[in-house]
């Protein structure tokens, strides 16, 4: 792997600094190196020291210095020194006699634990001096200083641009404070002033979001340019030499050749027959007599009865007369009513009945693959079928039907892009959407195309399905349709809250504060920055008058409850007490994420009696494992063991674990939530809703009297949300309007105010100009041939562009793999117990590529490796890498593969090598990384021996901890380029790679000339290439090339870029390499 030089003039990992702190020069060098006289961080020599500077401390004669600045004064002197060891209350006395007297009184410290002061008093018509009013001490010298430094450069009065409502001047001295930068802005006739830094910015308007390194006129974002004379021939040799592709568009953005839709591979086939009326008659009688002969068979029997004995078998004439008279029927149905399984049998049973089985399609859409899949085959067991026959089911990467399917299980997302291929959604019958209360994005989408649809198929039928009672909302939308509720039936269910669960289990919560070593002050503080309103709320409580019943060890443990984080160790400890102390039955544990899942997964396989296996199953349950791993919940466990099932809140809702009796609800859930002014995402985890709560409470007692321990007071639960926000008020909608503009909808804004609950405008107006960004979009806010393209791949539409990029520039294998990954999740697994070990392991991946992205693209391969060579199994356990990940990122290359085959853009007859000249050249990957992810960029700023982070939308981020790039303190090229950002504990930036100025300017977005002409502008002036007159013209000339490649290729997938396009290219390539030391 190439090396890459430090441009912050560091080694590779240039910075990191592990021989611990040193002494600094102020103190001689001193420090812990014992080399110099300054020895502050032992205590006796402090003390000593202390004593010392005490003794030898002057007093101050207030006479004598009156007397002196009288002097000063009437002399004209411009400026006194004075070096004395004046202690602190004599230092402020004499800066307020030279504030009566009008001058300013300078205190210089050589170092800040150096007691002895030099101080300056400075002479000088100080303008703007109020002597009625008294400011702070610290806050004139910095006032007082900045004003005289201005009269001293003869600059009386301030430089007022008459037509310029905001103009900033640089300083030379450090920041203003506030109250002065005001006395400063209302002396220029203007209302408003900011500092930051060395910038001070005077306002007639409000800029309470001003950032110093976003101002055009004194940003801090200017990158010179510097090309050697032998790389600027040599590039120019190469493009020169190249045969042009003739005049082209600019840019993607202006491209606007119409492209038939590709069909896509993960679509719904309709089964709508093209057979002749005899043929369908024959049909739906074979169809009926099978039907018949199935129900009257004795192995069905019991199944039959089962059916018949759930809530919705009463209901299911009155269900069916109103799907008869309605073209839309809102249902809701309690947990355990059977609506999910029995409604859409009970359309399918009749419409066979009714010898109209022939035209039967039926299409159920479920938010989840795998409540698709065990819906789908539970229904095929109660019919006696295999899954596949008359049931079938339809999910991204898999699919079992046939011709003879009737009812057809989906995600929403599949039926989403369906209905590109056929907007009438010809051929279907019936549509249930279940699910509808979890107010996903999809489903909420879907409803508003399903409200313009019904009146171009006024013989489709519609039934919403909702586990609440919140069908109202529904029925509202659809012009008052029809309602049905179903009563659920599940047997009655112990509820427990935290106090009781304390008092039951002798369980005891230690204080976040209790192991912590050093301020507590500033802990709290910390703390309390992460505390959400709900916990805040139950810390303002009084627990002894509250909980006054409970015991001492209780209210003491509630105390010290925090919301912030959940308790696994009393999620062991819950567990433990139910398997010692209950009855049988399956167990349901509620978390919020896959971390902290494997977390209790390892605690429970540690503890001395869960950690059996012969006795306990335990099996997570979450939405990204393999769909085999997921099935293996609904499995009876043995008679000898109890099943301990840890799951998200997949498990809320149409996934029913039949055999659970014991629900453990630890309250929260993890939720994306959006900023649409820093166009920022933050997943953290959130309350639940009432609604939820209930929903988790139902899934015990199917069988038998369940009891539910919910792992938060009764006091939060009873200060819950009703229902949780819709997700399309709180995520982020690139992929959303994608959808919108590929079913050609119109405008996004005008069709998003058709919403139940429509977003707020300005994410809307964010995820239009990043889809302009990208290239999707033009500036007509219609669809470019690029857009057209990634609708047919769903995917978000960053990953969807580098795959294509990676086809088109030979970097094929590297980018399915990374965008796999990135769609998908990380294969690296975190075990608690050893971290270190396992962020070595990543970094060795990484080498010095500076790339989280490389990371995971090497521990891929070597896994491919490891699996070839029958060592699969050592290899990840070595390298902390998921098995069960690699493999489902490697089912989602060829997925992706497939879908880059079915648009034209890879013919498969060709052979792997030709699309992956260059995916083993890191600085090619790292240029297709940067095309894919643009804009998500950062700059690199040097502070001292670390470097900070800066993003145009919200100023300083941080790395992720878990990125190998979190302990690189200087990088070797001035850019980074993400996967995600995201606001946790604080806003982070996950899955980056640290990219060169020529992949920005090369495979970025848009260059637009600067205003001053000499220069080159992206991400709307944010960032600033400057660069000699030649070099400009060469990047641009090398850029209109590349683009023209791509546009060409885009608009012609059959082109070959390898051939044709193959100077250029080449040099590009050269131009990435030249900020590389081989």
């Amino acid at each position: 792997m190439a090396y890459r030089p430090n441009y912050q003039g560091g080694g590779r990992r240039g910075g990191s600094s592990a021989a611990g702190r040193g002494g600094g020069r102020r103190g001689g060098g001193g420090g812990r190196g014992g080399r110099g006289e300054q020895r502050w961080w032992d205590p006796v020599w402090r003390a000593e020291r202390l004593k010392q500077q005490q003794a030898e401390k002057e007093v101050l004669d207030e006479n004598e210095w009156l007397d002196k600045i009288e002097k000063m004064k009437r002399g004209g002197e411009r400026e006194m020194v004075i070096k004395r060891n004046f202690s602190i209350a004599d230092q402020k006395t004499l800066a307020d006699m030279a504030y009566q007297h009008e001058l300013y009184l300078k205190e210089k410290r050589a170092w800040a634990m150096t007691p002895k002061s030099c101080q300056t008093a400075s002479n000088g018509g100080l303008f703007g001096f109020d002597a009625g009013v008294k400011q702070s001490t610290t806050g004139l010298r910095c006032y007082y200083h900045f004003l005289s430094i201005m009269h001293y450069h003869g600059m009386a009065e301030w430089p007022t641009p008459p037509l310029e409502d905001v103009f900033a001047v640089r300083l030379v001295v450090a920041a203003v404070m506030p109250p002065f930068a005001t006395d400063i802005a209302e002396n220029c006739n203007q209302n408003h002033a900011y500092s930051k830094g060395k910038i001070l910015v005077v306002s007639k308007v409000p800029l309470p979001d001003y950032r110093a390194d976003l101002d055009d006129r004194h940003g801090s974002t200017q990158k010179e340019i510097r090309m050697s004379t032998d790389i600027e021939r040599k590039v120019g040799n190469l493009l020169n030499s190249s045969h042009s592709m003739g005049a082209a568009p600019s840019s993607l953005h202006s491209v606007s050749a119409d492209l038939g839709h590709k069909q896509s591979a993960i679509t719904i086939k309709t089964v709508s027959s093209q057979h002749t009326d005899s043929f369908k008659e024959k049909l739906s009688v074979a169809l009926k007599e099978k039907q018949e002969l199935a129900q009257a068979s004795d192995s069905l029997k019991e199944m039959k009865s089962f059916r018949e004995m759930l809530p919705a078998f009463k209901m299911k004439s009155e269900f069916l007369k109103a799907v008869q008279e309605n073209q839309v029927l809102v249902v809701s149905g309690e947990t355990g009513c059977g609506k999910t399984t029995q409604l859409p049998q009970f359309i399918l049973e009749e419409e066979i009945s009714c010898l109209r089985g022939a035209d039967c399609n039926i299409i159920c859409t479920q938010p989840r693959r795998v409540s698709a899949i065990s819906v789908a085959t539970r229904i095929s067991s109660e019919r006696g079928e295999s899954i596949g026959e008359t049931i079938g089911y339809q999910i991204r990467l898999e699919s079992k039907r046939s011709a003879d399917t009737r009812l057809l299980f989906c995600t929403t997302g599949v039926l989403l892009r369906q209905l590109v291929q056929d907007p009438d959604l010809k051929g279907v019958s019936h549509l249930l959407v279940d699910e509808i209360h979890e107010r996903g994005m999809n489903e909420d989408f879907l409803i508003i195309i399903l409200r313009d649809l019904l009146p171009r198929r006024p013989d489709l039928r519609l039934i919403l399905m909702s586990a609440t009672i919140n069908a109202d909302l529904f029925s509202k939308y659809f012009a008052n349709a029809p309602t049905i509720h179903i009563p659920g039936f599940t047997y009655p269910v112990a509820e427990y809250f935290l106090e009781d669960v304390l008092e039951k289990s002798r369980y005891s919560i230690k204080s976040d504060f209790d192991n912590y070593e050093g301020n507590s002050r500033r802990r709290s503080k910390q703390q309390d920055s992460k505390k959400d309103p709900l916990t805040e709320m139950f810390e303002d409580i009084d627990v002894d008058t509250n909980y006054k019943n409970y015991s001492l060890g209780v209210r003491k443990s509630l105390e010290a409850w925090s919301g912030v984080q959940i308790d696994l160790g009393l999620v062991e400890a819950t567990i433990e007490y139910i398997c010692r102390n209950e009855g049988s039955g399956a167990i349901l544990v509620f978390l919020t994420g896959w971390d902290e899942i494997s977390k209790l997964l390892d605690k429970l396989k540690g503890n001395n009696l869960l950690g059996d296996p012969h006795k306990f199953l335990i099996l997570p349950l979450h939405g990204s494992m393999p769909t085999a791993n997921q099935c293996e919940i609904f499995d009876h466990s043995p008679n000898t063991a109890v099943k301990i099932v840890l799951a998200t809140n997949i498990a809320e809702s149409s996934i029913t674990i039949d055999d659970v009796v014991y629900v453990i609800d630890c309250g929260k859930a993890k939720e994306t939530s959006y900023d649409a002014l820093n166009k920022l995402a933050c997943l953290l985890p959130s309350w639940i809703s009432k609604a939820s709560a209930h929903q988790r409470r139902g899934r015990a007692g199917r069988v038998q009297p369940g009891v539910c321990y919910r792992l938060y007071p009764k006091l939060i639960h009873e200060a819950m949300p009703q229902y949780q926000l819709a997700e399309i008020l709180r995520t982020p909608l690139q992929e959303l309007c994608l959808h919108i503009k590929s079913l050609r909808l119109g405008t996004v804004a005008s069709f998003l105010e058709k919403a139940l609950q429509p977003p707020d405008p300005l994410a809307v107006k964010n995820a239009i100009e990043l889809l302009k960004t990208v290239g999707a979009l033009d500036e007509h806010e219609e669809l470019t041939p690029l857009g057209r393209h990634l609708c047919n791949i769903p995917l978000d539409p960053n990953i969807g562009k580098m795959l294509l990029m990676g086809s088109i520039f030979q970097c094929l294998n590297p980018a399915l793999t990374i965008a796999a990954a990135l769609a998908y999740r990380n294969p690296f697994v975190l075990p608690i117990n050893r971290k270190e070990e396992a962020d070595a392991a990543k970094q060795s991946f990484a080498g010095d590529s500076c790339s989280d992205h490389i990371a995971l693209l090497k521990a891929f391969e070597g896994w491919k490796d490891a699996k070839r060579s029958g060592n699969e199994k050592q290899f990840c356990w070595d390298n902390f890498l998921s098995p069960v990940t690699l493999r489902l990122i490697d089912d989602m290359r060829m997925q992706f593969l497939n879908l880059l085959s079915d648009i034209g853009f890879v013919d498969k007859s060709r052979g792997p090598n030709a699309y992956n000249q260059y995916s083993h050249d890191l600085e090619m990957v790292c240029a297709i990384l940067c095309a894919g992810l643009y804009p998500n960029v950062v700059q690199c700023k040097r502070r001292g021996k670390r470097t900070a982070f800066y993003t145009k939308e919200v100023g300083k981020v941080d790395i992720h901890p878990a990125s190998v790039n979190a302990a690189v303190h200087l990088f070797p090229l001035p850019y980074i380029v993400y996967s995600e950002k995201v606001k946790t504990t604080s806003i982070y930036i996950r899955d980056s790679t640290n990219i060169s100025d020529y992949a920005l300017l090369l495979f970025g977005g848009n260059l637009v000339p600067s205003k001053s002409g000499e220069g080159i502008d992206m991400l709307g002036g944010y960032l600033h290439f400057s660069a000699s007159k030649s070099v400009i013209e060469l990047i641009r000339k090398l850029r209109g090339e590349l683009d023209k490649l791509l546009n060409r290729k885009i608009e012609e997938p059959g082109f070959d870029v390898s051939s044709e396009g193959r100077g250029v290219v080449a040099a590009a390539v050269e131009l990435l390499h030249s900020q590389v030391i081989r």
